[in-house]
């Protein structure tokens, strides 16, 4: 299992802008196949990095959701919908593997 991490730079008087992108690939992206864990936008701190994650099986199964993605109706329209607003200033993606599992339980206080 692997996980997408993305990093976006994100223009800071955009930020409803990438909440509305998020919350699109929350339908699309788990629909095209990939586990979702969330979008996360600016609340303290930087006002302009904002990070999507999502888990996916492999590299293999990354180029068939893609696909899928660039098929789906809701992620084409996001796509446009980027290109279009210009609110993502960059992009970075790298997949990354858990390595620190088994975790301990959570303590209670």
């Amino acid at each position: 299992m692997l996980t997408c991490f993305i990093r976006y730079e994100i223009d800071p008087y955009r930020v409803d802008a990438f909440e509305h992108y998020a919350r699109n690939w929350g339908q699309a992206i788990p629909r095209c196949g990939a586990d979702l864990i969330g979008y996360y936008a600016p609340h303290e701190g930087s006002a302009t990095t904002a990070y999507g994650l999502y888990n996916i099986g492999d590299l293999a199964a990354y180029e068939a959701y893609r696909a899928r993605l660039r098929d789906d109706p809701l992620g084409r329209e996001n796509y446009d919908f980027a290109r279009r607003e210009r609110f993502i200033r960059r992009e970075d993606r790298i997949f990354l593997r858990l390595v620190s599992a088994p975790h301990a339980p959570l303590a209670t206080p």
